[in-house]
Order: C-alpha cells, then sequence, then structure tokens
C-alpha cells in the first residue's frame, strides 16, 4: 500500500457517507421503497460511514492478478483438473461466464494479496450505490480521490445479464428474471434483490423473486406461479444445485432449459478453494504452458496454499500460526479459522473435513471515528469482476476472525483511489 493511502486509511475522516444521497441512490421506485429505513432498522452494519483509500497501482495489480487468474483457467491442463474435481452438473457448459465473480484481496506490505475466489459476490448493487453517496468535506478532498468503480454500473451490470443471456441464447428476446435464493426475505443481502428487481424493471424486463421451491421445472422451461423463467440471477449457497429445494433448477439447467448466472460450471472453474493450492503452485502452473509473466505474478500474489491432508497433520498443526484454515466449499467465512485461534477440538473437525492451510496474510486497517474514539478496524477489498475485467472494487471493514455485518462502525464501505502510487 502506498505510504499516501495508508495514511489516509488511519487519519482521513473527512469523506463520509450523506444519508440523503444514499437514500436517493436506493430508492428508486416501487420495488425499493422504505429500503434504506428498512437497512437502518435490520442491518444497521451493513454499510460503514467512511471509505477506504487505495493506491492506483494496488488496484492495477488487482486487476492483472484477474487477468493471470483467467489465463490459468484458459489452459486444458487446468480445466481437466478442477472439472475432474466437480460434480456431474458442474461439468455442464452452457456458455455463461458467471456474474458478480468476487475476487477477495488483503492489502500486505508487498501490495495485494488474493485471498480467495467466489462466484455469488453479494453487494455490489448496494456497493455501487454507497460509492455514490459519499460527503467530502471541502473540494480539494474530491479531487485527489477517484472512485474505483466503472462509470455508469447500473448499466454496467445489465448489460453483463444481457450478455450472460446472449452467449446461451442469441438473439432471442430476454423477458423474465428470477433472483433466486433460499427463503429470499430471511436473507441478510434481502434489500439488494429489490434493488435489482427494481433495475431489471427499468431495464424493460419482469423480475420476481422467489424460493427455489417455488420453481417448477416442464415442457423445456421452468416456471414460477406458472410464468415461465427465461434467466436466473442465482444468488444460492448451494452451489452444486443438490438439494431438494433445487431439484427443478438443477433439471431445467441440466438441460438447458433455463439461463444460470452464476452457476456450478462457474463454480467449478474458479471458486473451489483446491484452486488456491495450484494458483499458487509456479510448478504446477509452468506444467500446464500458463505463461511466465502470469505465474511471476501469482506467485508474489497469491499466498502458498495447500490441502490438509492426515499425513501433513503434525507439521501443519507446528505451523498453525502461520496459517487460515478455510472449507473447500465454504463461503462468507463460515467454519474458516485462524491457525493461532485453533483449539484441538476444531483441528479434529478441519482434518475430518476438507479444508486448504493458506498464508496467513493479516487484513490491513482502516481508522474510523465511533462516538468520537478513533478506533482501528480491519479491512479486505472485494473486486466484482465480469468476463476478465474488474466492474467495481469495495472494501469490509470488521473486527474477529473473518468479516462479518456485525461490527460498530463496518460494514461495506467504498473504494477510493489516492492520487498517489505506491512509490507515492
Amino acid at each position: 500500500m502506498s505510504t499516501y493511502a495508508a495514511t489516509l486509511n488511519q487519519s482521513c475522516h473527512c469523506i463520509t457517507v450523506d444519508g440523503d444521497k444514499l437514500r436517493a441512490r436506493l430508492e428508486t421506485g416501487s420495488a425499493t421503497a422504505g429500503v434504506y429505513a428498512a437497512i437502518l432498522r435490520d442491518q444497521p452494519h451493513l454499510f460503514a460511514g467512511v471509505p477506504v483509500f487505495l493506491a492506483r497501482d494496488d488496484l492495477a495489480r488487482m486487476q492483472a492478478v484477474v487477468t493471470a487468474i483467467d489465463a490459468v483457467l484458459a489452459t486444458d491442463g487446468f480445466r481437466a483438473w478442477a472439472l475432474a474435481l466437480a460434480a456431474p452438473i458442474a461439468r455442464v457448459d452452457h456458455g455463461p461466464r458467471g456474474v458478480f465473480l468476487g475476487v477477495d484481496f488483503h492489502l500486505g506490505p508487498d501490495g495485494p494479496q488474493l485471498i480467495e475466489i467466489n462466484t455469488n459476490a453479494g453487494g455490489g448493487l448496494l456497493n455501487a450505490a454507497l460509492a455514490r453517496a459519499q460527503q467530502a468535506c471541502c473540494a480539494e478532498v474530491e479531487l485527489a480521490v477517484a472512485g474505483a468503480l466503472c462509470a455508469d454500473p447500473e448499466a454496467a451490470f445489465v448489460e453483463m445479464f444481457r450478455a450472460e443471456w446472449r452467449r446461451q441464447r442469441g438473439d432471442a428476446p430476454l423477458a423474465r428474471v428470477a433472483i433466486v435464493d433460499d427463503d429470499p426475505p430471511r436473507q441478510y443481502l434481502y434489500p439488494e434483490f429489490r434493488l435489482f428487481q427494481e433495475l431489471f424493471r427499468a431495464a424493460g424486463l419482469e423480475a420476481v423473486i422467489v424460493d427455489p421451491g417455488q420453481l417448477a421445472h416442464g415442457g423445456g422451461a421452468l416456471s414460477a406461479a406458472g410464468a415461465r423463467i427465461d434467466l436466473v440471477y442465482n444468488r444460492l449457497t448451494d452451489f452444486m444445485l443438490g438439494g431438494a429445494p433445487c431439484a427443478a433448477l438443477a433439471a431445467a439447467y441440466a438441460a438447458g432449459d433455463v439461463v444460470v448466472t452464476p452457476n456450478p460450471h462457474a463454480y467449478a472453474l474458479y471458486a473451489d478453494k483446491r484452486h488456491l493450492a495450484v494458483l499458487s503452485d509456479p510448478a504446477r502452473l509452468r506444467a500446464w504452458g500458463v505463461d511466465a509473466a502470469s505465474v511471476a505474478l501469482l506467485a508474489a500474489s497469491v499466498p502458498a496454499t495447500r490441502l490438509v491432508t492426515p499425513q501433513d497433520a503434525d507439521a501443519l498443526w507446528a505451523a498453525r500460526k502461520q496459517h487460515f484454515f478455510k472449507p473447500v466449499d465454504g463461503y462468507g467465512g463460515r467454519a474458516a479459522y485462524r491457525g493461532d485461534k485453533l483449539t484441538r477440538g476444531v483441528w479434529q473437525q478441519i482434518l475430518a473435513g476438507r479444508y486448504v492451510a493458506q498464508r496467513l496474510v493479516p487484513p490491513s486497517q482502516r481508522t474510523i471515528l465511533l462516538d468520537g474514539v478513533e478506533r482501528p478496524l480491519k479491512l479486505d477489498l472485494r473486486c466484482y469482476v465480469y468476463a476478465g475485467s474488474v466492474q467495481l472494487v469495495a472494501a469490509r471493514l470488521y473486527q474477529g476472525q473473518t468479516t462479518n455485518f456485525r461490527t460498530p462502525g463496518g460494514g461495506f464501505a467504498p473504494v477510493f483511489t489516492a492520487a498517489t502510487t505506491r512509490s507515492g
């Protein structure tokens, strides 16, 4: 991180959230009426009150890492390896790339370090609204920083879904979208589902929010309440669609009767945590024919990761304080542990499960003012990616072992790029 960006993260409190601007960004139509008040009531730690600052060359390096990952995924060797690990449904490829790929980083002393990749990264639309609802104390501050997002993220997001549709359906008309998750009103990011419903409607598309159990498959189509669904925006964490509530969706996806994004195929290529082990293995990457520049960049940007096996148990336990342990199919920090916090009981659970051990890269910090007192919070950075391009960068501020939305003063934070670079 540049000295300038680090200094701003430690001491700058002169850019804050403008509540009126945020309400206007969130409440754009009938589907989103009252969303802001509901967030304040039910998700009080969803939005942090300050932005995070990032050197522009760190932003450029994160994009370069994304590009290098795609270079790996393009090799026959990686694809054969990844799909051999996957469930049969994940080997089905109808064309869509997967919307809202989340590529997460910590800022280490040597620059951004890849922590993990997720295929159903939430918060993109919320963060787009938040980034444009900031209020600087003066014009000089506004000139010193720039937002790390594309010029019109909402338009880019709509076009992303249309691109997914075209990759499977060509020029056929797209009419109806379903936003699908388990018991949607009970999901923490349900307000974002409503934002997407309004966004799709504003783009001329019908949009419904449904539980997968409300879907039916028959006659070559997926439907909800008797109406055909063309495209599913998939927010489920049943990544392989293997549970009973997902039976209709799984059958329709496998048959190609509906466009699903993100989907099991995208998960198999990107989000299995075992991929971190090969992305941090230069010898394996060279054997697959990955170009030397990509291999070197990944070696410098992906903390060394290894599978947890009984054969390595003693060595990993001895070195546990230098590692972070993650379940192979984990998400959202669930069942993930810092090695220095492990008990023997949890260690036995890790050995009995499917885990990777990643070299620990402590998160950097953002200092906030809370009740007039400066408090340091941890931060991570999420790149929202589509088709190899970073559309938006956001941060999450938190306390604890993993990211969460329970920290006073924490939550999603917009990312501003400081005018200087790392050497600044």
